[in-house]
């Protein structure tokens, strides 16, 4: 088994950060995408969408997408568990997880690739296009972001974690979205005191450093 990945990259660095806290290890063959190494062979069969991280099994199955990765690598080893163990858990952490990836990352993804310059050319994942970087969808991305922010401060002010009392996927999903969210010095700290709070504490695990 290995994991395919690229450093910087976001989606790459959940993945990490999930393998950190589940204490496993998992062999990583780095892809520089910047130079576009996905698009070549054997990479561009293996992955035809072209985004990292994707996990490639024994057997030559590759898995991708950064929640799939670890559904799968979560699947192989249980504990300790991010997806839930009830279904009543799953059902909150997958809830909680698609809540801050639509609402949170969607949005905040958005607004990166079409204000960073070294997505001129590369607003959609994984491809290479001539779609232009418009600075409205920057603005909406941000007001999205904040309308975001807004539904998840209540759900910090009242537990430790995203989806509860117990650290879950969504926490390491939210993680980034807080990230980005102050590559554009978003104000938290005064309107979002309780995600203030918890991206701090979120931010001294030793996982956030894979």
């Amino acid at each position: 088994m290995k994991l395919y990945d690229f450093g910087p990259a976001a989606n790459s660095k959940r993945v990490r950060m999930f393998i950190s806290e589940k204490g496993i290890e998992v062999p990583v063959v780095e892809l520089n995408v910047r130079d576009d190494a996905q698009f070549k062979e054997p990479f561009n069969s293996m992955n035809p969408f072209h985004c990292v991280p994707f996990l490639e099994l024994d057997d030559g199955t590759v898995i991708a997408e950064s929640i799939s990765v670890c559904r799968y690598l979560e699947e192989i080893h249980p504990e300790p568990s991010f997806f839930g163990r009830t279904a009543e858990e799953r059902a909150i952490i997958d809830m909680w997880n698609r809540r801050v990836e639509l609402d949170g990352f969607m949005p905040a993804l958005h607004a990166t690739r079409n204000n960073v310059p070294l997505f001129k050319g590369r607003v959609v994942p994984g491809t290479r296009t001539d779609l232009e970087q418009l600075p409205a969808m920057v603005q909406r991305g941000k007001e999205m972001l904040d309308i975001f922010l807004s539904r998840l401060d209540p759900q910090l002010a009242v537990n430790e974690f995203v989806a509860g009392s117990a650290i879950s996927i969504a926490d390491i999903t939210c993680f980034f979205v807080i990230n980005m969210a102050n590559n554009f010095e978003m104000e938290i700290e005064s309107k979002y005191p309780n995600i203030f709070r918890w991206h701090n504490e979120f931010s001294a695990r030793p996982s956030t450093a894979s």
